[in-house]
């Protein structure tokens, strides 16, 4: 069943014209993954993380985020209807006027969470930080594995414009595919990409654990050395100059992790973003 007509959080031009605060869902979901399980786990670790009393709710921008979000606690799925149940829930979030917040997961979950937002939300932009573009056309005969998020949402016109941030993976055919869609490819090679974060209408922000080095990042399924550092991944989301009204934080695995390393990186992200989220909301 389609989601009610929402009170209209934009005004069908890409402008936004009210938002609430930010509200977390946990998308437990790793059943398009093509080579580890795991990151189906990681909404609670990375609750935790960020609920740790080792650290502090103030943002480096000098935001609190205590009592600033929202949390609907997890959605409950599973693999054969997983992505309609992801679209409708995101809808219910977005026709309530949340900004929601998703922590994945692997990225396939991006492709369902951006056909609810496409369907509020004109114009939309998306920041996609990865050391993957997941512009595969299919991968190992899925055409909905987490290589493959982005294709399916740049061939179904379901965003405006995609700027990929922190690429060292991208393979002859996924060159040819973000030629194909016009994908803006920021690289490790020509960071940063302050210059490329900016946008007059609503922008989605995707944040893949991987586009960062696996020596600060350990718990993810695929990982690429060459990396950005924590500090480079901040300083890009600090850069971003736009209002964000949503944003997913997928392909943490627990499995893979290091004494909790990742997962408190992840809660580190986490907290910026909601920050920036905050400050331009």
């Amino acid at each position: 069943m389609e989601s009610p007509a929402p009170e209209k959080p934009c005004d069908y031009h890409g402008r936004v014209s009210k938002l609430s605060i930010p509200v977390l869902l946990g998308i437990p979901f790793d059943g398009q993954s093509s080579y580890l399980r795991g990151t189906g786990d990681a909404p609670g670790k990375i609750r935790q993380a960020l609920r740790s009393d080792a650290s502090n709710t103030w943002t480096e921008l000098g935001t609190d985020i205590a009592g600033a979000y929202e949390d609907a606690g997890d959605l409950k799925l599973d693999e054969k209807n997983a992505f309609s149940a992801i679209e409708s829930g995101i809808g219910s979030l977005l026709d309530a006027g949340k900004r929601p917040v998703s922590l994945g997961g692997d990225h396939s979950i991006t492709f369902p969470i951006v056909k609810a937002f496409a369907k509020r939300y004109t114009d939309l932009t998306i920041f996609h930080f990865d050391a993957h573009p997941d512009l595969y056309d299919e991968f190992e005969g899925n055409r909905l594995s987490h290589a493959c998020p982005f294709a399916r949402i740049m061939e179904a016109g379901l965003a405006k414009r995609l700027v990929q941030v922190g690429i060292r993976t991208a393979t002859g055919h996924q060159r040819e595919q973000a030629e194909r869609f016009g994908v803006e490819v920021v690289d490790m090679l020509n960071l940063p990409a302050s210059d490329k974060l900016i946008s007059s209408g609503p922008v989605y922000v995707s944040f893949d654990m991987d586009v960062l080095d696996p020596a600060f990042a350990p718990g993810v399924s695929h990982r690429e050395p060459g990396g950005m550092s924590v500090r480079q991944a901040i300083s890009n989301l600090h850069a971003i100059d736009a209002t964000v009204v949503g944003a997913d934080l997928v392909e943490y695995n627990p499995v893979q992790d290091v004494a909790g390393l990742t997962a408190t990186v992840a809660a580190k992200i986490l907290k910026e973003l909601l920050g920036r989220m905050l400050e331009r909301g």
